[in-house]
């Protein structure tokens, strides 16, 4: 029994990323100030830890609360879930 969340609300926010960081590319090649491009950049940053925060409650909520409760793949889960906190606290 596989997981296999919807990730289509996350395609918005990736649309917007991704066309975000091409207005950063663009501020770049036109020798935009490099506070304005610092701006762009952390806004990108904190777009891309939402996103990370959301798929990752949507994990927790679904397939491990799914292992959880049967008993499937659980020791599995909780190991994925720890190389994903020591990844994050990196």
């Amino acid at each position: 029994m596989a997981c296999k969340p919807d990730h289509t609300p996350q395609i918005k926010r990736l649309n917007r990323m991704i066309g975000q960081l091409g207005g950063i590319k663009k501020m770049i090649e036109d020798g935009v100030y490099c506070p304005e491009i610092l701006i762009q950049t952390k806004a990108v940053s904190s777009a891309l830890r939402s996103l990370e925060t959301c798929l990752l409650e949507g994990h927790l909520n679904g397939c491990v609360t799914e292992a959880i409760t049967t008993g499937h793949d659980k020791d599995k889960k909780v190991e994925e879930l720890l190389q994903i906190f020591k990844t994050r606290i990196k």
